[in-house]
Parts: structure tokens; C-alpha cells; sequence
């Protein structure tokens, strides 16, 4: 296993238009649709104070439209650094909502070129833009022009097999004014499927001068050590690991600084946190935040004895109020295991 501190412990400058930036946490995570809400990033935040997290992605054209308005809005109420990722085929659009989200107190704008969700892609946006690096360019371009904060990029290697390309692609992103680049080592035909290229990673870090995020693979701490170290990359970025594991974030920030990584969660533990979200989202959301709950119940209730049957019985709770009384059962009958494996 490689061990100790394999990134700068100095923090991460960025200079953007006037307004510079400095991540001090090289660990990032990932927007995810549906997931990243705010709530979800305060779990986060106990084990990452200084994590660099992001809202949900935000489509330009709802922003201009009024819809969406929350995911930036609330930014103002968190502590720590978090950024806004932007998705869209249309620069004035992009460059609006980026203002937007400055004003809200987005601590940068990342711009979407790598979702492979084909209804995004075929009009033009996330890894569509791909397709078409002139437009690309000038997103980026006139993004930057727009605000004072630093612009990112998230992408993929290329489209498909057959096209890849990714260091002519990426230098024309950092040519574009991009000012950290986040690269996942996957094709946009690849999806989430295959095995990522960290070599393919390592070669776009050699070529660029501005700071590189591998992402891709990287779903505990061993695998945050040997992605650094394979592919040089300035930090990683983690995105589905982290479901039902809020922790994860902290873990490997702390294996990346030579630090003692923080345990995962109990089995009790683990349900006391889904209680707590469950109770947050209702708050929040009213019965609807029972419908976002289930995900997350079903992702963090795992790796103990009777969660598939938890987790069976979670997913049909008509009530938050019955969902609550499952994981308080579900945490006595773990009280009495405990007892009796002492006794």
C-alpha cells in the first residue's frame, strides 16, 4: 500500500478574474444530480470542513427561465467553499447564469463538458460540447469574461474509442481560459462502464499548466493514493462513492495529507445519520423529502446484519414517521446484538 503525503500540503491557487481563489482541501466532491443538495453537503462537511463541494448541476436555460433558482440561492447560509456547476450549449446563457451564481456567493463556476446523460448530450451540452471544441472554446471564453471568480472545466477523455484525443482537447480548454481542469479518465461512449484511463490522465498533466483533478475510480483511500500517484494529478475528485457515504471525502483527504483517515461509521452510526437526513429532508420538503430519503436510506443502510431486509421495508414506508420507527428498530435490535456478543 503507498503511504504518507502524496500532494503539495500548500493550498491550491487559483487566480481567476480578480477575485483569486485557494483550495486547501485537494479532494473534491463531485455534483450529483438528485444528491448534492444542501443537506447532503452539511453531512459532508463534518468529515471535509474545507472540501471544495459543488451544488447539484444547474442548467443555464431553467436558471434563465426561474427554475432552479434554490440550488444556488442557499449558497449564502453554507459554510465552506462551494462551487456551481454549469450545463448548456449557449455562451450568453452560460455567462448570465454564472453571474447569477457569483452573486450568490459561489466560491468558482465549473462548466459541465462531461455528462453523458444522452437528452443533455444531444442538445448540445455537458459531453456534447465535445463534439464541437469551437464551441466549447468560446463558452469557456465568455464565461470567464463574465466573472470575477475562477471558471473549471470538468470533462472526458473524448466522445468514443475511436476520437480520443484528450490532450489536443484539453489544451484548447486551458487556451480557453479555463483555470483548473477536472478530467475523467472515460470516453462519453464509456459512460460509467469500463475501467478509467488514469494514463490517459497523467499524460493531459504533463502537457497543461493549470491544475488537474483526476476523476474516475477513486472510491476509497488506497485508490486516492494510487490514482495521485499514477497519474500526478493536482487532487481527485469523487462522485458515486460518496452515496450513503458522506464520509468518504474526509477519508481521503485525510490519506492524501499523511493523516490518520477517520473510521467509517458504526452500523448504529449509520442509521442514526440516515435518521437525522430523513428528518432534515421532511423538514425541508415536507412528504416529499421522504421520496428523496429513500435513495439515501438505501445507499448508507448496508454492511451490517438484516439491512437488505431494512432497506426492503425503507423503500415502502408510506410515512416519514414509519420510516423513523424502522431505523430506531433496526438500531435496537443492533443494541442487542452488541450486548449479547459481549456477554
Amino acid at each position: 500500500m503507498i503511504t504518507g503525503s502524496l500532494i503539495n500540503a500548500s493550498p491550491l491557487q487559483l487566480a481567476g478574474n480578480g477575485t483569486p481563489r485557494a483550495l486547501r482541501c485537494r479532494v473534491l466532491q463531485s455534483p450529483l444530480a438528485g444528491v448534492s443538495d444542501r443537506i447532503f453537503r452539511g453531512l459532508v462537511r463534518r468529515w471535509a470542513p474545507d472540501a471544495l463541494l459543488f451544488t447539484e448541476m444547474v442548467n443555464a436555460t431553467s436558471l434563465e427561465l426561474g427554475f432552479g433558482l434554490q440550488k444556488v440561492e442557499e449558497l449564502a447560509s453554507e459554510a465552506g467553499p462551494i462551487g456551481v456547476q454549469l450545463f448548456d450549449h449557449r455562451p450568453a446563457a452560460m455567462a448570465e447564469a454564472a453571474r447569477r451564481a457569483e452573486a450568490a456567493g459561489a466560491f468558482l463556476i465549473d462548466i459541465n463538458m462531461g455528462c453523458p446523460v444522452k437528452k443533455i448530450a444531444k442538445k448540445g451540452g455537458g459531453s456534447g460540447l465535445i463534439r464541437d471544441p469551437e464551441l466549447a472554446a468560446r463558452i469557456v471564453d465568455t464565461v470567464a469574461a463574465a466573472v470575477a471568480i475562477p471558471v473549471t472545466v470538468k470533462t472526458r477523455l473524448g466522445w468514443c474509442g475511436s476520437d480520443l484525443a484528450p490532450v489536443a482537447w484539453c489544451r484548447q480548454l486551458e487556451a480557453a481560459g479555463a483555470q483548473l481542469l477536472t478530467l475523467h479518465g472515460r470516453s462519453r461512449e464509456q459512460g460509467f462502464k469500463g475501467q478509467a484511463d488514469w494514463g490517459a490522465i497523467a499524460a493531459v498533466k504533463a502537457e497543461l499548466t493549470i491544475p488537474v483533478i483526476a476523476n474516475g475510480d477513486v472510491n476509497s483511500p488506497e485508490d486516492a493514493l494510487r490514482c495521485l500517484a499514477e497519474t500526478g494529478a493536482d487532487g481527485v475528485m469523487v462522485g458515486r462513492g460518496t452515496m450513503g457515504a458522506p464520509w468518504l471525502v474526509g477519508q481521503l483527504d485525510a490519506a492524501l495529507s499523511g493523516q490518520a483517515i477517520p473510521p467509517t461509521p458504526s452500523p448504529a452510526e449509520k442509521l442514526a445519520l440516515a435518521a437525522e437526513q430523513l428528518r432534515a429532508l421532511v423538514a425541508a420538503k415536507g412528504d416529499h423529502g421522504l421520496l428523496i430519503a429513500r435513495k439515501h436510506m438505501g445507499w448508507t443502510c448496508n454492511g451490517f446484519s438484516g439491512a437488505p431486509q431494512l432497506r426492503h421495508a425503507l423503500m415502502r414506508a408510506p410515512t416519514p414517521a414509519v420510516a423513523l420507527a424502522l431505523l430506531d428498530r433496526a438500531a435496537g435490535q443492533l443494541g442487542k446484538f452488541g450486548a449479547a456478543a459481549q456477554a
